[in-house]
C-alpha cells in the first residue's frame, strides 16, 4: 500500500437513502474504516479527509455532541450560544452555511474567548481556558470525528487522559498493580504550562506523520494560530500552545506527549528489553532498572524497579524528550519519591503501608486531602447562614455535587472519608436552618425525627439530602487491555 492513500469511502451522495437517516451509524462505519485501516497500516499518511470533515453526516453529529455539552451555554467572542443558534438560525440552515463556508474556503475561526477558572487544591492559582465560538466548536468536533480513530491506532496503551472507553480509574489501577510488582521508586511529573507551551511546529509535524490532506492541516493549523481574546479584551497571539476549551485540543495534547510514550514505552513492545517477564527479571539480575510509565494527559508519572539513581537518570531523559516540543517539567511539581512515603495522583493518594495487625504490606488508594477540601468548599459557599435559597434547590445543588465526586472516589479506601463528608454537610445545613428559622434544638429533633424518636434524613419538599456512607466501596480492577470503540480489522467490523 502507498504511504500516502486516498480515503474511499464509497461511491455516491453522502447521505442519499437510509444514511440521511442515520448520520451517527454512518460516521460509525467511516470511523471503523478509518482505524482499521490506520491499524493494518502505520506508515499510512490519510488524504482526501476534508471531504469527510465539512460531509452533512459529519457536521450533524458534531453539532449534536456540541448542543449536548454543558458548554453550549457558554458563549465564544461572538456571543452566540447553541440554544440561540437553533432558535434565531435554525440548525439545518446554520449546518449548510458552515459547510458551504468550508468547502469554499472561506471558514476562518474566531479568536478565543479567555476565562480564569480556579484550579483544584485551592490554592488561590488559575487555570487560563480558551471558549471557542460555538461555529468553531462544531468544525472542531468534525475533525476530531475523523482524527480520532486514525490517531488511536498509534497511541500506547500507558495513557488515559482525553481517550474513548478510558478513565482515570485505569491509570490508578496501573499505578496499584506495579506498585505491588518491586516498582518502588516513583518520577512524580508534571508538565509546566503543558497546554500553552507545545510547539506549533513540532506538533504539526506529528500531525503530518498521518495526515497528508493539505486542507485539513491548514485547518488544524488555522485553529492552533487564531489567537485569544482576554477577559479584558485585548487580542493575543497564539505562537504556541493548544488552548484548553477546546473541543480538538485534547487530542492535540496527546498527539503531542505522545513523543513521550513512544519513547519510555518502546522498551515493551516485542523486540524490547522489556517485553517479556524474564527479560525484565534477567535485568534486576544484572543490576538494570525497569520503568513504566502511566500518562493521563499533562500528568504522568513513571515507576521504577530499581533505585533512585535509576529514576534521576530517567528524569533527565524524559527532560531530553520533551525539549523538542517546547514543553520542560515543572520543578516545583516534579519530584522523586519513593511509594512507602506516598504521592498523589489525579487526587488520590497512593502509598503502601504495613496491614493492620498483619505482617504484610499493601498498596493503599486514599482521597488525597485536596479533592476533599474542594468539596467542602462548594458545601460551605452553599450554605452560609445568611443564605436565603430554597433548602429543596440547595440540596439538588450539594447532592448533584456529592454524588459526582462520591462516584468518581468510590474505589479508594474511602469509608472514612464519606462518613467525615456526610457529618461535614448534615452539620453545615442544620446550622444554616437553625440561625435562618430561629431554630432551638429541639425544633431540630422535631424536623428530623420520627414520632418514634428515629432520626430521618434531612429532606424539604420530597428531595432527601445523598449519603454518601451508602455507596458501596469497590476496588477497581486492572483492565488489561482496553478496547477502542472501533474494530481493529474490517473482519470484525
Amino acid at each position: 500500500m502507498t504511504k500516502a492513500a486516498p480515503v474511499n469511502i464509497g461511491a455516491g451522495p453522502v447521505l442519499e437513502g437510509p444514511v440521511r437517516d442515520d448520520p451517527v451509524g454512518w460516521v460509525s462505519r467511516i470511523q471503523t474504516k478509518l482505524h482499521c485501516w490506520a491499524t493494518a497500516d502505520p506508515g499510512r499518511r490519510f488524504d482526501d479527509l476534508f471531504n469527510l470533515v465539512h460531509d452533512p453526516a459529519t457536521l450533524v453529529v458534531a453539532w449534536e455532541r456540541v448542543a449536548r455539552n454543558r458548554g453550549s451555554r457558554s458563549a465564544g467572542t461572538d456571543g452566540l450560544t447553541a440554544a440561540r443558534i437553533a432558535a434565531e438560525v435554525g440548525v439545518p440552515e446554520f449546518l449548510n452555511d458552515l459547510r458551504e463556508q468550508l468547502r469554499d474556503g472561506t471558514f476562518v475561526p474566531q479568536p478565543v474567548r479567555e476565562r480564569k477558572i480556579p484550579k483544584p487544591g485551592g490554592h488561590g492559582k488559575m487555570r487560563r481556558l480558551g471558549i471557542p465560538t460555538v461555529t468553531d466548536r462544531v468544525v472542531q468536533a468534525a475533525l476530531k470525528l475523523v482524527l480520532e480513530p486514525i490517531f488511536e491506532a498509534d497511541f500506547e496503551p500507558v495513557s488515559y487522559g482525553f481517550r474513548p472507553k478510558r478513565r482515570a480509574h485505569d491509570a490508578i489501577a496501573e499505578i496499584h498493580l506495579f506498585g505491588t510488582q518491586q516498582y518502588r521508586w516513583v518520577l512524580d511529573a508534571d508538565i509546566e504550562a503543558c497546554f500553552d507551551r507545545i510547539d506549533h511546529t513540532a506538533l504539526m509535524g506529528r500531525v503530518r506523520d498521518r495526515v497528508k490532506d493539505k486542507r485539513v492541516l491548514t485547518l488544524v493549523r488555522a485553529f492552533l494560530k487564531a489567537g485569544l481574546l482576554t477577559e479584558l479584551g485585548m487580542f493575543e497571539d497564539t505562537h504556541t500552545g493548544t488552548p484548553q476549551g477546546g473541543i480538538l485540543s485534547p487530542l492535540l495534547a496527546n498527539i503531542a506527549l505522545s513523543v513521550l510514550d513512544e519513547h519510555l514505552h518502546a522498551d515493551w513492545k516485542p523486540g524490547g528489553r522489556m517485553h517479556t517477564n524474564d527479560q525484565r527479571h534477567g535485568r534486576r539480575k544484572r543490576g538494570h532498572p525497569n520503568h513504566r510509565l502511566i500518562r493521563y494527559a499533562d500528568d504522568f508519572v513513571v515507576m521504577v524497579n530499581g533505585t533512585r539513581a535509576d529514576v534521576e537518570a530517567l528524569h533527565e531523559e524524559i527532560v531530553g524528550v520533551l525539549a523538542p516540543m517546547g514543553l520542560t517539567l515543572s520543578p516545583a511539581k516534579t519530584r522523586i519519591t519513593h511509594i512507602d512515603d506516598g504521592f498523589e495522583f489525579l487526587g488520590f493518594r497512593i502509598q503502601r503501608r504495613k496491614k493492620r495487625g498483619a505482617n504484610k504490606w499493601h498498596v493503599y488508594t486514599f482521597v488525597a486531602d485536596g479533592p476533599l477540601k474542594s468539596v467542602k468548599a462548594k458545601i460551605r459557599a452553599l450554605t452560609r447562614r445568611t443564605s436565603q435559597v430554597d433548602l429543596a434547590d440547595t440540596l439538588i445543588e450539594i447532592n448533584q455535587i456529592s454524588r459526582g465526586w462520591v462516584n468518581y472516589f468510590r474505589h479508594a479506601v474511602a469509608s472514612r472519608t464519606f462518613n467525615h463528608l456526610h457529618q461535614f454537610t448534615w452539620w453545615r445545613i442544620v446550622r444554616w436552618q437553625r440561625t435562618r428559622r430561629r431554630w432551638n434544638w429541639k425544633a431540630v429533633r422535631r424536623w428530623l425525627t420520627t414520632p418514634t424518636g428515629r432520626w430521618r434524613p434531612i429532606h424539604a419538599d420530597g428531595i432527601e439530602l445523598f449519603n454518601p456512607t451508602a455507596v458501596p466501596i469497590r476496588r477497581y480492577r486492572y483492565r488489561y487491555s482496553i478496547p477502542t470503540p472501533w474494530p481493529t480489522s474490517m473482519k470484525t467490523a
